[in-house]
């Protein structure tokens, strides 16, 4: 079989081996979708990102997990565009570029905080369907009782690119305990059956970050959790504004995640409203990890 190298790229971290891994493959564009599909079921990370050329923008990103293309991933945007700055592909005096994605064009924006290099990339725009299933099976699915989902605040269906379920859950200490059964989601999920699993609170552990979460994986992509995820970080920043907060029209807050796998890490989150529509927007930064050799079906 062919033998690829692939970059590990740790997002929303600046230590290795923290945060949420991701492959990237840079200049992909002589992979067929079955070689892609297979790389990045060799790597094994939530989401192996390509980098491909666009005719009409900066660049093209494909993202596949272990099972399956998705259309948008946030972290592994992170990891692909801090590779490609660090590395010079993008000039020093370049502070931003576009990407194509499958859902749509995306800018993507580069500064540095304290000397370090922070990648932020605007999603799409956000959407949400209610969920109609069983709450109880839906906290048996994840280790918990029902009584521990927050009545307060909707169950729902979000997505700015990617669909995930968002848990609200009273208390911190039940992240520490969840144990997902992911095999059972897609029949506790009836509105959507592919979609993964993030419960959040409002209780953290770090005073600077307003909302804590996991998640946890639709069993269709081949892995079980995701360290820290960028789409449903700023998913949680459209929710705020949608739910929990209808008169601000701006907030930016920090979300940890990653606690509980031992890959601490944060995503910064800025959402704002105008009229009829919330614009979302997620930074954090990146470190290199290692070379991977992969070998591949092409």
């Amino acid at each position: 079989m062919p033998t690829l190298q692939v970059l590990h790229y740790d997002a929303f971290s600046s230590e290795p081996n923290m945060g949420n891994p991701a492959g990237v493959v840079l200049d992909a564009d002589h992979l067929s979708e079955k070689a892609m599909q297979s790389i990045a079921r060799s790597v094994g990370f939530n989401e192996t990102v390509f980098v491909l050329k666009s005719s009409h923008v900066d660049y093209r990103l494909r993202y596949f997990t272990p099972g399956h293309e998705i259309n948008l991933c946030g972290h592994a945007t992170m990891a692909s565009m801090y590779c490609l700055k660090t590395r010079g592909f993008i000039d020093a005096s370049q502070s931003a570029v576009t990407i194509e994605t499958n859902v749509g064009i995306l800018p993507i924006t580069f500064n540095y905080i304290n000397n370090e290099l922070m990648v932020t990339m605007k999603q799409d725009h956000p959407q949400f369907v209610p969920f109609q299933g069983s709450a109880k099976k839906l906290a048996e699915s994840l280790g918990l009782l029902e009584e521990e989902i927050d009545p307060t605040m909707p169950i729902v269906y979000g997505s700015t690119g990617t669909w995930t379920l968002l848990v609200p859950i009273k208390n911190l200490e039940s992240f520490s305990r969840m144990k997902s059964n992911n095999d059972m989601f897609p029949e506790i999920l009836v509105e959507n059956p592919r979609s993964s699993v993030h419960p959040f609170g409002l209780e953290t552990i770090k005073q600077e970050a307003l909302m804590h979460a996991r998640h946890f994986s639709s069993p269709y992509s081949g892995t079980i959790e995701d360290a820290i995820t960028g789409t449903a970080s700023g998913v949680m920043g459209a929710y705020y504004l949608t739910y929990l907060d209808q008169e601000t029209t701006n907030i930016e807050f920090i979300v940890e995640q990653g606690t509980e796998v031992h890959k601490d890490g944060q995503v910064l989150v800025n959402v704002s409203r105008e009229q009829d529509r919330i614009d979302v927007y997620i930074s954090g930064t990146g470190v290199y990890v290692r070379k991977l050799d992969v070998e591949y079906i092409s």
